[in-house]
């Protein structure tokens, strides 16, 4: 089980196939000003159990960053891929979750999936292997991606020194969470541990030049760097009760649209 310390933290960039700051006009469907991507990162049980029944409740869409070599996408595949006929997006989190052995409280990474190690050409063959198994399962063709750690780098400790890859994949996505030029877009949140007033609060504390925040969780009422089951619901609720102020939708249709407006 992947083991990482992720704290209650806003990344102010955020990566996306356009470069164009938006217009101060710019709006979501239905005159809304701000858009909620909700995330869940590596294809666990507790997503499947408590998640998507919740998401469902609320006819909201949302994107699942499944790591390919998961027991638990392997395990329970058709409900994967029921979880992508309802409307849900399967995003790419790499084949391996590489991530970067050098860094602080990693002792869990295994060599052979240490990103210091790893060579550009490297993680463009696993993520291109990666959008070929989602498409095996959704047959879907277009696909975002989120950085597994955060790590930007790969190859610290080889001879030719680290880079940072992200210029190298985009063709592979329509956007990348995690970089990026414009931070009305950007603001990412990875709860653990919070309740559910704390993240209503962060929605309706944030500054209203902000046009989409991405909240990435990974277990909810179970697995690790978890939320409870509560927490999680009554933040849905309460999205659901204000509909007429915020826009939920899947990265990718988020995406899509700011694409075709901008």
């Amino acid at each position: 089980m992947i083991q990482i310390s992720l704290f209650f933290l806003v990344l102010l960039f955020s990566f996306s196939s356009y470069s164009q700051t938006p217009s101060k006009e710019f709006t979501w469907p239905g005159g809304r000003t701000l858009a909620i991507s909700l995330s869940y990162d590596d294809a666990l049980n507790s997503q499947l159990d408590h998640v998507i029944p919740e998401l469902n409740k609320h006819h909201f869409k949302a994107s699942f960053y499944v790591v390919a070599n998961s027991p638990v996408l392997n395990v329970r595949m058709e409900e994967w891929r029921a979880v992508a006929n309802a409307g849900h997006e399967l995003g790419n989190h790499s084949v391996y979750h590489p991530c970067r052995g050098s860094r602080a409280d990693r002792d869990w990474v295994e060599m052979h999936h240490d990103l210091d190690h790893y060579s550009v050409i490297q993680m463009i063959e696993e993520l291109a292997v990666a959008n070929i198994l989602l498409k095996a399962i959704d047959g879907k063709t277009e696909r975002t991606y989120t950085v597994p750690c955060g790590d930007l780098l790969v190859g610290s400790n080889l001879p030719v020194g680290g880079k940072k890859y992200l210029n190298d994949i985009e063709h592979l996505f329509t956007a990348i969470k995690g970089q990026g030029d414009d931070k009305r877009f950007s603001p990412i949140l990875y709860p653990e541990g919070q309740n559910g007033e704390q993240l209503i609060e962060y929605v309706q504390k944030l500054s209203s030049d902000i046009l989409l925040i991405n909240i990435i969780f990974h277990g909810v009422g179970g697995d690790y760097l978890s939320v409870s089951s509560e927490a999680h619901a009554e933040l849905l609720t309460f999205l659901a009760d204000n509909r007429e102020l915020y826009y939920v939708d899947s990265y990718i249709n988020l995406m899509r649209y700011a694409n075709s407006i901008l």
